[in-house]
């Protein structure tokens, strides 16, 4: 028996559009306006999810299949970025755009002391409908705690007093905030003299790796890497050769970039140069966190001054590198140098797996030197005064200066530059002038959330690279918070393991689950102390990356030193 034939049009109507989402002429023009002569790269979406973000307050799904057509992606592809980074608004079909505010509150151990939770809850019962009340990450103020941020404008020490005044301004972005003319940034004199004389064949390379070898100057982001024995490693491999600098300072308690760039960029420049200039890297990404809003627009003009500051050096054999600044969107884990290439290659902040390490095979596979802000920022003058200056300045044994962030219970928080193997009971009495009235020292976070909490009967031991890993804490980015008889050690570890939660990548099981585990495990009146340190253990053994291996550290350290907050 003979089956019929169906004719096709019979079953379907033929198509009047392409399949899939159909993007809407106005958004697809918005989008066109937007990116106006920009690459269509896909390297620069995090940029233009910026621009989208800016300009709306919010990325709608339109949006993402008008950015996803420009730069020839999937759908998918931007929205797996856009939904990673917690500083874009993604919204589904159907969900209401947020209210014309936002009012985000530091919750970070620095401003939780300071009375974060308090202002965030008057908040909540005080603003309008018009006004959305966050809690957010630490945002780089800590010596100005509670810290807020409305809209795009930091709240120095908040009340809501000062709140409800910056919500009755114009709302302030990126998109209508104006930038700073070139014309207006002069280049001081003298400055660049030590980059200059390298340039123009004043001193050989292989003296200039040796003089940073003999300072011994160690990266200042965390890992405390030799600076010197870098170069070369990343020399050893074939170029072209590139550079990122992390300028992403996401650790709660840190701050001493922000400082060195408001106050002195030129010698950070300067020692972005001589980097650059020692490897060989033709391209260098500036990576700078997005809570530094001014401080970007100034970092963008002095970009320009900079350029136009070198022709004089046409004669020479060296050429500015291209100098590209990059905009974070809030990820903590993007001050992993791994998941910051991949942001800067505009994909999600995942670690890499390794090897290859990145000196091999970094930023678009091209070996590439590493550097932290305060790192550079230290060369030109170690280069100007000798490493015998550099290594005359420790104490206790130790050598160099470090740029301490402290903030807590002391009377002048601020970033301190002291010796390095300071004590903190010397950081404390000599640079910051004392505890609070009615404050006695009770515990420490020597490295920030991930350093550990130290106690009281510790604050003579030297702060620097290799002297707190006997007592199962590091130094890292050297932020310093000052705690209490007022405070209680296990709210301050259940915070920190909060922070690391809300920051994991996600990647590995151990980092994800564990620090949720950990978490609620924590928030117990109780704490069952074998499962928080076999969880511990699992973590530290099994994550990819630094975040999760580190996470512990708090929640360890809290059960080592301070048993009495336990005691059943």
């Amino acid at each position: 028996m003979q089956t019929a034939r169906i004719p096709i049009s019979d079953l379907k109507k033929p198509r009047a559009t392409p399949k899939g989402r159909q993007i809407a002429p106005q958004v697809r023009a918005e989008i066109v306006g937007l990116l106006g002569e920009k690459p269509r790269d896909r390297q620069y979406l995090i940029e233009y999810l910026h621009l989208i973000q800016d300009a709306n307050g919010h990325i709608s799904a339109d949006h993402i299949a008008a950015l996803a057509q420009a730069l020839k992606l999937s759908q998918v592809e931007v929205y797996e970025v856009a939904t990673f980074y917690h500083h874009f608004d993604v919204l589904r079909d159907g969900d209401a755009a947020p209210p014309a505010h936002t009012v985000r509150i530091c919750a970070s151990i620095a401003c939780a002391i300071a009375g974060g939770q308090l202002l965030f809850e008057d908040l909540k019962n005080s603003c309008g409908a018009d006004v959305r009340v966050m809690h957010a990450p630490c945002v780089g103020q800590c010596d100005h705690a509670p810290m807020a941020v409305v809209d795009q404008v930091q709240i120095k020490t908040a009340t809501p007093q000062k709140i409800a005044q910056a919500l009755t301004l114009p709302r302030a972005s990126e998109s209508t905030s104006s930038s700073i003319p070139a014309a207006q940034i002069s280049v001081p004199e003298g400055a660049f003299s030590a980059f200059k004389n390298f340039a123009e064949g004043g001193l050989p390379l292989a003296q200039l790796i040796a003089t940073m070898k003999d300072a011994n100057l160690r990266g200042l982001g965390g890992a405390g890497f030799a600076a010197g024995r870098k170069w070369e490693i990343v020399r050893s491999f074939e170029g072209p050769r590139a550079m990122v600098v992390n300028a992403d300072e996401g650790e709660p308690g840190t701050f001493k970039d922000r400082y060195y760039l408001e106050r002195n960029p030129w010698q950070f420049w300067e020692g972005v140069l001589i980097a650059a200039w020692a490897v060989e890297a033709q391209t260098v990404y500036v990576y700078l966190r997005d809570e530094y809003h001014d401080l970007r627009r100034a970092m963008e003009a002095q970009l320009t001054a900079l350029q136009m500051h070198f022709p004089a050096l046409a004669a020479s054999p060296y050429r500015l590198p291209q100098i590209e600044m990059r905009r974070g969107a809030g990820a903590y884990i993007c001050g992993e140098e791994s998941a910051l290439i991949e942001s800067v290659e505009g994909k999600r902040g995942i670690p890499r797996l390794r090897p290859p390490y990145i000196a091999q095979a970094g930023v678009f596979g091209q070996p590439t030197l590493a550097h932290n802000v305060e790192t550079l920022y230290w060369i030109p003058e170690i280069l100007r005064k000798g490493a015998a200056w550099w290594r005359g300045q420790g104490r206790n044994g130790r050598n160099g200066l470090r740029s301490y962030s402290v903030s807590g219970r002391v009377k002048t928080p601020g970033v301190k530059l002291a010796p390095a193997g300071i004590s903190l009971h010397e950081l404390i009495d000599e640079f910051c002038d004392g505890m609070l009235a009615g404050h006695s020292l009770y515990a420490y976070l020597p490295g920030g959330a991930s350093g550990g909490i130290l106690p009281a009967s510790l604050a003579n031991v030297p702060l620097d690279f290799d002297t707190l890993q006997a007592h199962d804490a590091f130094i890292g980015s050297a932020a310093i918070v000052v705690l209490s008889q007022r405070d209680r050690v296990r709210d301050a570890a259940l915070n920190l393991m909060q922070f690391f939660e809300h920051e994991s990548c996600g990647q590995c099981t151990p980092c994800r689950v564990g620090t949720r585990k950990a978490a609620v495990l924590m928030a117990q009146e109780n704490w069952d102390e074998k499962l928080l340190s076999e969880l511990s253990q699992t973590m530290i053994d099994a994550s990819i990356c630094g975040l999760g291996q580190a996470a512990p550290n708090p929640l360890l350290t809290a059960m080592k030193y301070f048993p009495q907050e336990f005691a059943r």
